[in-house]
């Protein structure tokens, strides 16, 4: 998954392959993995309002727990390009290409 940033993915893979862990890591399951984190993510932001949710910007526990998230739901997509050998950058700006001529600039 070169031009994102391989050292993170071959530590992720590396923590895979040391517990024997790869037979597990299909894309549906590491899609499904990445779908509970995202939900995990939002549990913590879920009850509080947007000024209280903003709070997740300043350092305490919230932005602990919701860096701790972020990071899970990172660790899963990463895993999953890797596995299906997607180099995600270029993925992410073919997509932002797609974007731009669907919605157009405003200023």
């Amino acid at each position: 998954m070169a031009g994102l940033d391989d050292e993170v993915t071959g530590r992720i893979r590396e923590f895979a392959v040391a517990r024997d862990w790869e037979r597990f890591h299909t894309p549906k399951n590491l899609a499904m993995a990445l779908v509970g984190e995202a939900g995990e993510l939002a549990a913590e932001l879920q009850w509080l309002t947007s000024e209280e949710s903003a709070d997740a910007a300043d350092p305490g526990p919230l932005r602990d727990r919701v860096s701790a998230e972020m990071a899970d739901v990172a660790i899963y997509l990463l895993r999953l390009a890797d596995v299906l050998d997607v180099d995600l950058a270029q993925a992410v700006s073919d997509k932002l290409d797609v974007n731009e001529e669907r919605f157009p600039s405003t200023t």
